[in-house]
């Protein structure tokens, strides 16, 4: 066993086991042939140098802008060297003068988890966590909410995509203080942003789901303890080709969205022994997006942490540092062909091998995906889970507040997030619910119960906060469904994504119907802000990527193409008009 390894109490057999597959409908996501590599490929373009990996001289010909600000100042000194201190005791008119500090505050940051807002919010920050499966306590959120609450309008707080915290409105001179409460209550931003492993996903039931298949807590924290050196920082793997994704899958419902992640855990059994299948190399980006393929490996519950060091080395060592829009992992695997990246993850490997993909995958093919929103009971007796709608997960302070004191008065002090930007109370005794249901909280904005379009719509934050923005996203997303849903009626949820821009934060190519933000031309051909539409997009064990519906639709004609939709594609229908109308 490695020094990484971990014993796990293996999961209770599942009867009957069927075998996930993924779709065929991007054929360009798997290569369709075995390209012939040169040996000298396959040598590392990374050296360790004083603690930290850097590009080697000979393979600086060609990078990207952001490769040579790598090269020029190791991001992760500003935390492991206390750099951010003197940052932060500088003003910005000091910081703005030099070169250096300048990409500081705007690039190297981001290994800190500091976003600048220098477009539309000139100095000031988005902080993202890190929060393995989504998992928060009442005094973590307290604590977000304490920092946000001093920035005013400026500050407020959003669920994403990936189960996780950010908040809006930091300013520099507080970043040391921030970090330092951060890690009071348990807390990091380390490694969260740029060309880092973004947060561990996880089941958001993990632990009281009845139909779970694995508890995913276990793993998702020690990725993301072994990602972050707990907390401390690691800097084996922060100087990545470009950020990379990774899940671990706990249910038949896949709430993971296994096929969009650079590495997902796929539940199976083998020989007896439990651990998971692997798939690699799913990702969105503006030009391209790729679903996950299969690395035909399995690997027991105690090398988890192996493995994933492992495919992260591969990648930091051999991929390219050229193009951004071709750094993926995915690109490295289509240029190596999936058998040859896979030997250089097993060479990597302590004991330097990998066993094949076992048969026996646990995930149920033909699983209906559960409502996670509403009362639930929970495998412990006597308890419920509550999953709360938070529209397009915008939340603010005082909310914060409610919530924290909502699950420890109705549960245990803990709030789960889910990649729908909804959250969750576990462990609610059945007879506190209807005291819970009445909370003015629920019965107003956070509903457990909204409508059907709603309880699925997801949103990035669009150019309200984000500089690649083209589009205002989050209010329009509400405003636009709200009217469509007083044009048609549906019957069952269809889940409406929103991103402001190429870079799908919002992920809209998982959406049944999807909006990129664009800028369009109006009826008079003045330019507006706009959308191409997406559709037909899947998630589950038969995933596949929506396509471009309709190209550069200007926002406010929106209303009438979404309703027909609707109609046409996903059985809705038009609401009775009134008595008299034609």
């Amino acid at each position: 066993m490695s020094s990484f390894s971990v014993r796990f109490l293996t999961p209770p057999s599942i009867t009957r086991p069927k075998t996930w597959l993924l779709s065929a409908a991007t054929p360009s996501v798997a290569p369709v042939s075995t390209p012939q590599v040169d040996s000298s490929r396959l040598e590392p373009r990374v050296e360790e140098k004083d603690g930290y990996w850097v590009l080697k001289e000979e393979y600086r010909g060609g990078i990207n802008p952001q490769e040579k600000v790598k090269i020029q100042k190791e991001p992760m000194k500003l935390f492991m060297e206390g750099g951010i201190n003197d940052l932060a005791n500088m003003s910005l008119e000091e910081i703005e003068s030099s070169k250096l500090t300048k990409d500081d505050i705007d690039v190297r940051l981001k290994w800190l988890g500091l976003f600048h807002r220098r477009k539309h919010h000139y100095g000031r920050f988005m902080m993202r966590l890190k929060l393995p499966n989504g998992v928060t306590t009442s005094a973590q959120t307290r604590y977000l909410a304490s920092v946000i609450k001093k920035y005013g309008k400026d500050g407020c707080a959003d669920v994403t995509t990936r189960q996780n915290w950010q908040i809006r409105g930091v300013t520099l001179p507080d970043v040391p203080e921030i970090l330092k409460g951060l890690a009071e209550v348990g807390l990091t931003s380390l490694q969260s942003g740029m060309d880092n492993v973004r947060n561990p996903v996880g089941n958001p039931l993990a632990g009281i789901d009845p139909d779970e298949i694995v508890d995913t807590r276990p793993y998702t924290n020690l990725l993301s303890q072994f990602i972050t050196a707990n907390s401390l920082g690691n800097p084996t793997i922060t100087n990545l080709p470009r950020k990379w994704n990774v899940c671990v899958i706990g249910s038949h419902d896949l709430f993971e969205h296994p096929h969009i992640n650079d590495l997902a855990y796929m539940p199976a059994n083998k020989d007896g022994r439990f651990g998971f299948n692997l798939l690699v190399g799913g990702f969105f980006s503006p030009k391209r997006c790729a679903e996950a393929v299969p690395l035909d490996a399995w690997v027991s519950a105690d090398d988890v942490i192996p493995l994933c060091k492992a495919v992260l080395e591969t990648y930091r060592d051999l991929g390219t540092r050229g193009n951004r829009q071709k750094t993926r992992m995915m690109w490295l695997i289509d240029e190596l062909g999936i058998e040859v990246f896979r030997s250089e993850v097993e060479k990597r490997m302590p004991e330097k091998k990998l066993e094949r993909a076992s048969k026996e995958e646990l995930v149920q093919k033909q699983w209906e995906r559960r409502d996670i929103l509403g009362v639930h009971p929970q495998k412990q007796e006597g308890l419920s889970y509550v999953g709360i709608h938070v529209p397009v997960g915008r939340i603010q302070a005082d909310e914060m507040d409610e919530l924290a004191r909502i699950a420890d008065e109705y549960g245990t002090g803990e709030l789960r997030l889910t990649v729908e930007q909804n959250i969750i109370i576990p462990n609610v005794e059945n007879s506190k619910l209807e005291a819970l249901l009445n909370e003015p909280l629920l019965k107003d904005k956070f509903s457990p119960e909204p409508s059907i379009l709603m309880k699925t719509l997801v949103a990035c934050t669009g150019n309200q906060f984000c500089g690649q923005a083209i589009i205002e996203t989050k209010q329009r997303a509400l405003k636009v469904t709200e009217e469509v849903e007083r044009h048609v009626a549906v019957s069952k949820p269809v889940r409406m994504h929103w991103t402001g821009c190429p870079n799908t934060c919002g992920q809209v190519q998982v959406a049944d119907i999807g909006f990129m933000g664009c800028m369009a031309r109006d009826e008079n051909g003045k330019a507006t802000e706009g959308v191409d539409i997406f559709l037909g997009g899947r998630i589950g064990s038969d995933s596949h990527l929506a396509e471009v519906y309709k190209k550069a639709v200007p926002c406010k004609d929106l209303v009438p193409i979404v309703a027909d939709i609707l109609v046409k594609y996903f059985g809705a229908v038009q609401r009775n008009r009134e008595e008299g109308d034609d």
